[in-house]
């Protein structure tokens, strides 16, 4: 088996290892390090989340720099603040018997007087978000002129938040001659477009297979209506007593909502995502590691940095609208040799998308029913038996069991354990004992059998820049339809088809007799067999090149104007997945 010592770090750096407690390097540690430290080279490394990845980079960085130089010579960029704050406590806790070495984290939401106060004092390495890292270049408070190493972690998800120009714009600022070490843990189109721009033959490692999902997760779905999210996500909390979960939505507000609706449930549940200030975010990220939170709900980019150990459950609540971005997520859990699973909420639109990230991640999914609420019962009931046997007695209560047992005197021992199991058994029973399946199998309506539904043609489609779910949200804001009341989007190239219940049909018509975007008429009619009325593909009048910027939804819908944002949503318990181009 490898030892750190087998890796060439510095006695100083071995000893910090040993005061942090790692054992063994992991294997993206075992095949980087050395490389790191023995050559001078452009290098492209993948591995899941939580592998070990910063101590793969951190150590020969803090190795090869000069800390008696108050010189910056490393630059190590991450997508968020709380990764950026991980890296820099991971690196000075790896530096800690290096004398004057000086880590620096940029980030925004914090004072960047003082943060370029710090740098101006000598920092050998910053580690920085791009936004606030490309403002502080420009206004001269940092230079990076004379870098040698230059990290790009998590270099996928910097992608997809849409960093390209501001990394782009930074490393501009460097010298060509640096060594650019890559960190992903996917490799889409992207990653591999930044790595031939930026870096010059890479060693490429890949731990695993590329995007493949960690070893320890199990993953499972659960087929819900989707009107059944929420509820679904409570039986699913409540059947693991123990749970202790990141739970993924898919925006903000739906983020902040299922948080709000589980603190209201009794559940100990926080919200974390772009909205909060720094102080929140430090806050619910302090209560989730000291476990007061058992549920933490969360975007995919607050997301970002969260390393808390022995994390149980990952719950997809909504599908990430990147598949690739499921890798991240599931990452969460199963770390450290630890078994994890990661369940996903999916409805029947979204059924799907199970079977492409099986592809992705090259793992099968097992589908399992939604507890039932006797099942729950059950499991709460032998919990409650656990927690009993493992509770260390607080002898404090001897003076008073005299008095607890004239109390209880007339009661026998079954009584006395039916007593006090029925104070949690009852809570539950009574919550659960009319409840119905919440299940549905794959075959089964995603609506209710009262509702006939009616299918559309619209003469927009991918040509005028709308794809499922932009002309779904553009669709329910013009028509003022709910969240369920349009579903069944199929978005072509310049036409498309959509669903709503027999009961809104005469107001789709009317809505469309006259309407008008930018100008050009709007056609909508009932479709047969998913066709237009008619038979054939719209004519090339239905066409047209639809622009991106300045654009307007004509004189009735001025309200649309801008690209085709979408309307924030409210609770999403009754679910917004789908494919990319379907709902």
């Amino acid at each position: 088996m490898p030892t750190f010592q087998s890796l060439g770090l510095e006695d100083q750096f071995l000893q910090a290892i040993s005061d942090l407690g790692f054992k063994s390097p992991s294997e993206v540690q075992e095949r980087t390090i050395p490389i790191l430290l023995d050559q001078e080279t452009d290098l492209v490394s993948l591995a899941q989340t939580g592998t070990g990845k910063t101590a793969a980079f951190g150590f020969p960085m803090l190795q090869k720099i000069n800390a008696d130089s108050r010189t910056t010579q490393g630059l190590i960029l991450s997508p968020t603040r709380e990764l950026c704050l991980q890296i820099t406590n991971e690196l000075v806790a790896y530096g800690k018997y290096v004398n004057g070495l000086n880590v620096v984290a940029i980030y925004g939401g914090a004072s960047i007087t003082d943060q370029a106060r710090k740098i101006k004092k000598g920092a050998q390495i910053i580690v920085a978000t791009p936004g606030r890292m490309k403002d502080m270049i420009g206004r001269g408070m940092i230079d990076i002129s004379k870098i040698e190493y230059c990290v790009l972690d998590e270099a996928d998800e910097m992608l997809n938040m849409g960093f390209y120009e501001d990394i782009t714009d930074i490393l501009s600022h460097s010298p060509e001659d640096k060594s650019t070490w890559l960190f992903s843990a996917t490799m889409p189109k992207e990653v591999a477009t930044i790595a031939r721009k930026f870096m010059h033959t890479p060693i490429e490692i890949s731990v695993g297979t590329k995007n493949v999902g960690a070893e320890n997760v199990s993953h499972e779905y659960y087929l819900v209506n989707a009107r059944d999210r929420y509820a679904a996500l409570k039986r699913l909390a409540d059947a693991n007593p123990d749970i202790f979960s990141v739970v993924f939505c898919r925006t903000k507000r739906d983020t902040q909502k299922v948080a709000e609706r589980l603190i209201e449930d009794g559940y100990n549940a926080a919200a974390i995502h772009g909205d909060l200030s720094q102080n929140q975010r430090d806050m619910v990220m302090k209560s989730f590691r000291t476990r007061q939170i058992q549920m933490l709900v969360a975007t995919d980019v607050a997301a970002r940095g969260i390393d808390v150990e022995d994390i149980t459950h990952v719950i997809n609540y909504q599908l990430p609208d990147e598949i690739e971005t499921y890798t991240h997520r599931s990452g969460r859990t199963g770390r450290a040799g630890k078994s994890g699973v990661s369940m996903v909420i999916v409805s029947k639109s979204e059924h799907r998308k199970i079977r492409t990230i099986e592809k992705i991640i090259q793992k099968k999914f097992e589908q399992k029913e939604i507890p039932s609420g006797m099942e729950i019962c059950e499991k709460q009931l032998f919990h409650l038996a656990s927690s009993i046997k493992d509770t260390e007695v607080n002898h404090d209560i001897d003076p008073y069991l005299d008095g607890i047992n004239e109390v209880l005197t007339e009661f026998s021992k079954e009584e006395l354990i039916k007593k006090v199991f029925s104070v949690e058994f009852t809570r539950f029973y009574n919550y659960y004992k009319n409840s119905k399946d919440l299940s549905i199998a794959a075959g089964d309506s995603d609506r209710g059998s009262d509702s006939p539904s009616i299918r559309f043609f619209i003469n927009l489609g991918g040509k005028d820049d709308f794809d499922w779910m932009s002309l779904k949200d553009f669709l329910r804001d013009l028509l003022q339809l709910g969240k369920d009341d349009l579903y069944k989007v199929d978005v072509m190239d310049s036409f498309s088809f959509f669903n709503v219940d027999e009961k809104h049909k005469d107001m789709v018509l009317h809505a469309f007799e006259s309407f008008k975007l930018n100008g050009r008429q709007i056609t909508v009619e009932i479709s047969k067999d998913g066709k237009r009325k008619g038979g054939g593909r719209p004519s090339r009048k239905g066409r047209r090149d639809f622009k991106k910027k300045g654009r307007s939804f004509g004189n009735d819908s001025s309200k649309f104007k801008g690209k085709n944002r979408r309307k924030k949503r409210g609770p999403s318990e009754k679910g917004t997945g789908g494919r990319r181009r379907r709902r």
